[in-house]
């Protein structure tokens, strides 16, 4: 039974994929459809009439006159209004109302022909009950022919991709999740196949929603055996509700591929408009997300409007994404700066083509070269330095700590002194949560950078406003751990954690950005600004969630592999350290870090005494020089613990 079941399905498919792959049809073709639909509405025409004895047309001569003058007349209004042009299987309003205007043109002409044979014979030629119920039937068959080859072609393409679509559910009852069933059902080249609407709540649930089910969360198990749904689909604004966040870890834990929309395109799109292509799976990175950020453009705007603007880093995850906001608001330059030729040639590329109005200067060099950075000072009035470029990745830069101190500490330095010699309005350095309470090399030197930056604002001679903004791990960035991960559940695993208690704050890139322009603008000079980062994440659960989200079950389908802590890493981060305090601004999600400045003239000498023992100072010794600029600074997992094994 099942196997003629089987067979019959198949069949029934190949027909299908058969018929929806017929080419579009000749316009003779559809004209000689509609030609015999119009035949056929005559005759009918006639033989209700008589049935009724409505009909007193008298000789068959007459019939004969009225039968070819009613299809004359109809097939002239075909021509003059292309009723026959149209693609049947893509027929719309837009036909419907083609037929409309026709059939009133023919009613109207063969009305004044019948009143003009009556004034001439004294008898009219075609009784009007007759005329009117032609037109009436005439309207209604042609529009529901095609109709009809409509539906045929949608249910027969439904039957064709029944084994590749993905049968879903969406979830919600409210007028979005309704709107985003009718783009799904109305689209027949749509790669989903709605089964269903899904409610959070555990209660039986009753009722249909565009002819399909409604039901409630206990029944998931149920529908996943029976039916074996591929996934669910969220909109967007349900994704980010509080309340919801609970269903969508049970729903992760049970290995249901979630989806997702944003709202904006089932708005904007049309009907006839396939947004399947827009329905994304659910990412880890849709998992971390934080109430938007709105940022005060106007003030941006005044502070980069026709300016000349440098990016250092241009070419990275950050820096690049500056540029890109930065753009937004139309300064006259942008300097791009960056030692990595292949990712400044496509920044280059893609900003060119976004925004050829604005002129940029991609200038490959490393920051701690003063010869190829101060011409560009001499150059250009520079109005905004963002200052992105560092080596940031902690193993490697622990392994090369003078690599370290020239770009991160002299790089910095060559970058903030030029800036204020040449009287740059503000300089905004990025910097790290790693370095406060220092445990590595890489947050170390960023401290150190820092505290040179933080001197300079008091030097006598300088007006340019130096700030300085701190945040964590930045979601999707090169080297960042959710690529790693992806990369390595892609090959089948293991997932590599450093330790199961690791935790670490997260951002995206472009609210990392907004955050960096909006302290740009509110700072006076000196400031550290802190980004609220929300609740720090345990990575041992980011990595369980992300094989989960994968349609994998962690330690059976995908190992994961506890390594051991990194030389220099931490167990968690820290945005301030003890003795610091922080003072709220006016944006709720920065804060402003209350810390003593060092002189300029220690600053200054501490990193020249850096600089000169770079050039000959074995990696031992300069860390000792970085641990006594930076005493909070106490190596873990590191080769340089001696170091503070000595000093204790």
């Amino acid at each position: 039974m099942k196997e003629a079941k089987l067979k019959a399905t198949n069949y029934l498919i190949k027909i299908a994929k058969n018929f929806s792959n017929i080419s579009l049809l000749p316009r003779w073709v559809v004209f000689s459809m509609d030609l015999a639909i119009t035949v056929s509405s005559i005759f009918i025409t006639y033989f209700l009439m008589q049935v009724w004895g409505l009909s007193n047309l008298g000789s068959i001569e007459n019939n004969r006159i009225s039968f070819f003058l009613i299809l004359g007349i109809s097939v002239l209004f075909f021509f003059i209004f292309k009723v026959s042009s149209g693609v049947l299987r893509h027929s719309s309003i837009r036909d419907i109302a083609k037929i409309s205007l026709s059939t009133f043109g023919i009613f109207i002409t063969l009305l004044l022909i019948n009143i003009i044979w009556k004034f001439e014979t004294g008898k009219s030629i075609i009784h009007n009950p007759t005329l009117v119920f032609y037109c009436l039937i005439l309207f209604l068959s042609l529009s529901l022919f095609r109709f009809y080859v409509k539906l045929a072609f949608v249910l027969f393409n439904r039957i064709r991709d029944e084994k590749i679509r993905k049968k879903v559910l969406i979830f919600g009852t409210n007028s979005d999740a309704v709107g985003l069933g009718s783009a799904i059902i109305e689209n027949s080249n749509s790669k989903f196949n709605l089964v269903g609407f899904i409610s959070n709540k555990n209660s039986q649930q009753r009722g249909r929603i565009l002819g399909c089910r409604l039901y409630s969360f206990d029944q998931i198990d149920i529908l996943k055996q029976k039916i074996d749904i591929n996934g669910i689909i969220f909109s967007d604004s349900e994704i980010k509700k509080e309340e919801n966040q609970e269903f969508i870890e049970n729903l992760i834990k049970k290995n249901i591929v979630i989806y997702h929309l944003p709202i904006k395109l089932i708005e904007e799109k049309s009907p006839s408009q396939n947004i399947s292509p827009e329905i994304k799976s659910l990412q880890i990175e849709d998992l971390l997300y934080r109430d938007e950020i709105k940022i005060e453009n106007e003030e941006i705007s005044k502070r980069h409007l026709g300016k000349v603007v440098l990016v250092t880093g241009g070419a990275g995850s950050i820096g690049s994404e500056i540029v890109r906001k930065v753009s937004l608001f139309k300064p006259s330059k942008i300097i791009v700066i960056d030692q990595a030729e292949t990712p400044l040639n496509d920044i280059k590329l893609e900003m060119e083509a976004k925004h050829p109005e604005i002129e940029y200067i991609f200038h490959l060099a490393s920051v701690g070269n003063k010869y190829r950075i101060e011409p560009l000072f001499k150059k250009y009035p520079i109005s905004m330095v963002y200052h992105a470029a560092a080596y940031k990745h902690v193993p490697i830069v622990e392994d090369n700590p003078i690599e370290a101190i020239n770009v991160n500490i002299i790089g910095t330095r060559i970058l903030a002194n030029l800036s204020s010699k040449y009287k740059v309005n503000r300089f905004v350095m990025i910097s790290t949560d790693k370095a406060v309470n220092p445990t590595n090399v890489m947050g170390a030197s960023k401290r150190i950078a820092e505290l040179y930056v933080q001197s300079l604002q008091n030097k006598p001679d300088n007006v340019t406003k130096f700030i300085t903004t701190r945040f964590g791990n930045v979601l999707g960035s090169n080297g960042s751990v959710i690529p790693l991960f992806r990369k390595q559940i892609e090959k089948g695993g293991p997932v590599t954690v450093t330790d199961k208690n690791i935790t670490r704050y997260f951002m995206t890139i472009p609210e990392a950005c907004e955050l960096v322009l909006q302290a740009g603008t509110m700072g006076q000079g000196g400031e550290i600004f802190v980004f609220d980062m929300g609740k720090p994440v345990k990575i041992l659960d980011l990595a369980k969630k992300m094989i989960q989200l994968s349609g994998f079950t962690p330690e059976i389908d995908i190992p994961i592999k506890i390594t051991g802590l990194r030389p220099g890493e931490k167990l968690y981060e820290e945005l301030l350290s003890d003795k610091t305090k922080t003072l709220p601004t006016h944006h709720n999600k920065i804060m402003r870090a209350k810390d003593t400045p060092l002189p300029y003239e220690y600053m200054e000498n501490e990193v020249k005494i850096l600089a000169r023992g770079s050039l000959k100072k074995s990696s031992l010794e300069l860390v000792k020089i970085i641990k006594n600029i930076v005493p909070e600074y106490i190596s873990n997992n590191s080769d340089f613990e001696v170091l503070d094994n000595y000093n204790n």
